[in-house]
């Protein structure tokens, strides 16, 4: 157990000058990252690890951590001013924030996206500071039967909620499934579907799949529509309320519910090591517009879809730190850059850590915390200027985006490969777009392709290959009974109601 006064002097280590310094720089960088899309706070971290070496341990690490949380505030702003996510797990955020910026509200949109994404972050890591230990342990209990069962129930949920017809929903989760097959078995690594392509060895560059799908099919398709007319990129309408230029008391604490809730589905996922923050997103955003009474409204500039999203995505980031910390399981790939940080400065994460490196461990709670108040305090100053910068017409716009896609993904690919990759998945993207399937849940299904495969095949191995064996394992099957009655309902509501009509739709839809 740390005593007390390991733990006020590892506070008292953060809350210096120079580690403000090295805080507030990496929250500014990962806000910029984040904003650009296809180069995104994990690229730059992985840049920046080299140079912590020369910084002390807390400085080091306090400055990745900064860049990471800021990495999820710059990340909501193009999906919402262009509809173009700067990260995926941004994707959830476009789906109310775009509506909401077209209605000339985009300042309101995304001060909410910065509050909504700063008080999950908080909770999140105060989660982290107070029951991590618990939490983890409770995240163990989670078998690969148990965790192959949440992602069917996930992929339900959204199939049925994110789109027009459930049916389309989930061939585009199989697509998603399928692409994730390219590359090596995660298992076994034996190669499948390279086709005599070595660079596919590794699988699919996410980075280019997701980039290209999302972003770069998004913008050929609003380039396409200019027509050679000289408008902004977001009309800002000026509606004379100066409420629609701000986020008042009364709609931050009429969605408190709302953020709290996916402040702890990201807290519960970002616990459990693999999920990540982009499926947390589009499971709050569901269970929000699930219990809505005004369901029809999300998708068209609903407030709460923008903080439910960004409540849940933040949320993960502090949660995923829990089984680092205690178990040495980096829980995502940011963490998996912060345990190589750990590792450069001769410190090994697990059980031990908090006995021997106690100081250390708090001196990062401290930066964590410091670093959400940064990011709220940076954000205020920077949204306007952001929203300035789109105001710019959209060929400007729009072909600087693309260029940064393409230098984003080149980058973090190390080479052309990856942009050849982007391309072609900008194509399906536009095609997916165009006839109704959810891109989405075609990026969420490919990300999660993966773990997916892996707790399947560990499912069937706990099983010994005979899966009437699952009443072994009650949470699974009350969470598969769920995901099919989820299914069946809104494929009735979906089906009563008309719905399932084929035509062109956008990402917010």
């Amino acid at each position: 157990m740390v005593d007390l006064a390991t733990i006020l002097a590892g506070f008292g280590d953060a809350f210096t000058l120079t580690n403000l310094l090295f805080v507030v720089s990496g929250v500014a960088l990962g806000q910029l990252v984040g904003a650009i899309p296809g180069i995104g706070p994990v690229m730059a971290m992985a840049i920046a690890i080299p140079f912590t070496f020369s910084f002390s341990p807390l400085a080091g690490i306090s400055f990745l951590v900064g860049v990471s949380k800021g990495g999820l505030v710059g990340g909501a702003l193009p999906a919402i001013l262009i509809n173009t996510p700067g990260t995926p797990d941004a994707a959830a955020t476009a789906l109310d924030g775009y509506p909401l910026a077209k209605q000339g509200k985009p300042l309101k949109a995304t001060k909410m996206a910065l509050f909504s994404s700063v008080t999950g972050d908080t909770f999140s890591d105060i989660v982290l500071i107070t029951v991590s230990a618990p939490l983890a342990i409770l995240a163990l209990k989670m078998g690969p039967v148990e965790i192959f069962a949440l992602m069917i129930m996930a992929f339900a949920v959204l199939s049925a909620l994110i789109g027009n017809s459930v049916a389309k929903g989930l061939i585009a989760a199989g697509l998603g499934f399928m692409c994730a097959t390219v590359g090596s078995d995660p298992e076994h690594f034996t190669p499948r579907l390279i086709f005599g392509m070595f660079d596919l060895y590794d699988g699919l560059p996410l980075v280019s799949v997701a980039i290209g799908s999302l972003a770069v099919s998004e913008i050929v398709r609003r380039l396409s529509e200019i027509g050679g007319q000289m408008r902004p990129a977001v009309e800002l309408i000026d509606t004379g309320n100066p409420d629609d230029s701000r986020v008042t008391w009364a709609e931050y604490w009429g969605s408190r519910f709302v953020i709290l809730r996916g402040a702890v589905i990201g807290t519960i996922l970002g616990a459990l090591p693999g999920i990540g923050s982009t499926a947390a997103a589009f499971m709050s955003y569901a269970a929000t517009k699930t219990t809505s009474k005004d369901p029809d409204s999300f998708g068209k500039g609903n407030i709460q879809g923008i903080a439910a999203a960004e409540s849940a995505n933040s949320a993960v980031a502090g949660a995923n730190l829990i089984p680092l910390l205690t178990l040495g399981i980096p829980g995502s790939v940011a963490a998996s850059l912060i345990i190589s940080a750990f590792m450069i400065h001769g410190i090994q994460p697990g059980p031990l850590l908090f006995q021997d490196q106690g100081r250390l461990v708090y001196g990062l709670f401290g930066a964590m915390l410091m670093a959400n108040f940064t990011n709220l305090w940076l954000g205020q100053l920077g949204l306007r200027l952001w929203v300035k910068v789109i105001s710019a017409p959209e060929s400007i716009i729009f072909a600087s985006a693309i260029l940064l896609c393409f230098v984003g993904v080149a980058l973090s690919t190390s080479g052309l490969f990856g942009v050849g990759v982007m391309l072609v998945f900008a194509a399906l993207g536009y095609l997916m777009t165009t006839f109704g399937y959810s891109i989405v849940i075609f990026i969420i299904a490919f990300f999660l392709g993966p773990r997916f495969e892996i707790s399947l095949s560990q499912s069937l191995s706990l099983m010994s290959g005979d899966i009437t064996q699952i009443y072994r394992y009650p949470i699974a099957v009350a969470l598969l009974l769920s995901a099919g009655v989820f299914l069946v309902w809104f494929f009735i509501k979906k089906s009563k109601g008309g719905n399932a009509e084929d035509g062109p739709v956008s990402i917010e839809d």
